[in-house]
């Protein structure tokens, strides 16, 4: 983008771009550690890429502050993790619709406060299931869906003086747009209070999952049996012999 704006040479911007990813392959094979005594990541490599490209590396702070490049980072870090989530949870609800189809008229009896209330499938228990975790996906999208604003371009607090194209950078990040207000572009956290508002519902999910599991494996109740690879020996019996 500052090469697009003419606002460093195309030349420099090459070697930088170059350098970066040179950078982030030492960084991936070992071959280069971040050094714990540098300010903070974003002066580490900037120091490393001056020594490895010269004078051209100090440019690459060009237009930005530490500010926006932690906003944007955290926002492209959600991105990238919530997208594994999504993808195991959706690998999840595609399991419990296949096993809920296999049981669906498996009959069993539904529980109120572990009395026997009223009879059921299995099936229907398992979709009990899928249904809270496509929920769960919906959030997380509709999380996504408000985060997914660039901040880079905000610098500091109030932006920059340099002819910049924040609307190329969103786009080459990925984003539906730059953020509308500088300041908020910078200080803005409401995504990740969101993001663990959401990842805490989806473990309630996974923990109510597993106890009914733990409970209708129990002799009391032998209603499914888990195969060894997901199950753990007793502790009692370990102590016992």
């Amino acid at each position: 983008m500052l090469a697009k704006q003419g606002i460093i040479p195309e030349e420099a911007s090459a070697k930088i771009i170059a350098g970066l990813e040179g950078i982030l392959a030492d960084l991936n094979s070992g071959k280069l550690e971040i050094d714990p005594a540098a300010e903070d990541i974003h002066m580490f490599i900037e120091e490393t890429l001056t020594d490895r490209i010269g004078q051209d590396g100090k440019m690459l702070h060009t237009a930005r502050s530490r500010n926006d490049q932690v906003a944007l980072d955290i926002r492209l870090y959600m991105r990238e993790e919530n997208g594994q989530i999504k993808q195991l949870l959706k690998d999840l609800v595609a399991a419990l619709c296949d096993q809920a189809e296999k049981y669906k008229a498996s009959l069993m009896p539904g529980y109120t406060h572990l009395q026997r209330a009223q009879p059921v499938t299995f099936g229907h228990q398992l979709m009990a299931y899928a249904y809270m975790f496509m929920r769960d996906l919906e959030r997380l999208g509709q999380m996504e869906e408000r985060m997914n604003y660039s901040p880079i371009g905000s610098c500091a607090l109030a932006g920059t003086t340099y002819p910049i194209d924040r609307v190329y950078e969103a786009e080459l990040l990925g984003f539906k747009a730059p953020v509308a207000n500088s300041l908020d572009g910078v200080s803005d956290r409401d995504h990740v209070v969101e993001d663990l508002s959401d990842l805490a519902l989806v473990m309630m999910h996974l923990s109510r999952l597993s106890e009914e599991l733990i409970l209708w494996s129990s002799w009391e109740f032998h209603f499914v049996r888990l195969a060894d690879a997901y199950t753990t020996g007793s502790s009692f019996r370990r102590l016992a012999a």
